[in-house]
């Protein structure tokens, strides 16, 4: 069974990503791709502030339960984590087309 605080940070993610890709067009790899991208880094995203012991993710694992404060951190480390990885990705897209 997926843990709940994972599932909001996917989620999270996968808003930061189109979120992202409405803001930097040149950036956005259409809605799909952008979700996908999102998804991936907001994983990322979260496992990072969790690793530095910032946040939910650290509280989560060790069995301190989904309060509002780690639900908070998650959907922060997930759309920051996923807007910054398409961020990423489009740049390189870019620089590539180029």
């Amino acid at each position: 069974m997926m843990d709940l605080g994972l599932i909001v940070s996917l989620i999270s993610g996968a808003v930061g990503g189109n979120v992202a890709g409405g803001l930097m067009k040149n950036a956005s790899l259409g809605t799909a791709l952008n979700s996908v991208v999102g998804v991936l880094g907001g994983g990322l995203g979260t496992t990072i502030m969790g690793m530095l012991g910032m946040g939910g993710a650290a509280a989560a694992a060790t069995g301190g339960g989904m309060d509002i404060g780690s639900i908070i951190s998650q959907v922060a480390g997930g759309g920051v984590g996923g807007g910054v990885l398409l961020a990423i990705i489009g740049m390189i897209k870019s620089a590539m087309a180029k």
